[in-house]
């Protein structure tokens, strides 16, 4: 059986700020491994990029380590609640 390897590929630009994305970079430390950010991409100056994540905490995550990244659609709103009931 051929082992499946996902392509990974940077999709975003300084162009992107303001759009919501998905990033995957390097983790440096025990464990060394992989992590997702997704957010509003708000800053991309002097290699380092800045996204707000839905609790409105600000990740930075150093150009280089991005491994992947791509624009993703803006959520869409909560479904509202309907009661049960005749």
């Amino acid at each position: 059986m051929a082992a499946f390897r996902a392509r990974l590929a940077v999709r975003i630009t300084p162009d992107d700020v303001g759009r919501r994305v998905t990033v995957r970079s390097r983790h440096h430390g025990p464990g060394a491994a992989a992590v997702d950010a997704v957010g509003l991409l708000r800053g991309w100056r002097e290699g380092e990029l800045h996204i707000e994540r839905r609790d409105g905490s600000i990740t930075t995550v150093s150009e280089r380590d991005l491994l992947a990244a791509k624009v993703v659609p803006t959520p869409p709103p909560p479904r509202r609640r309907t009661t049960g009931g005749a």
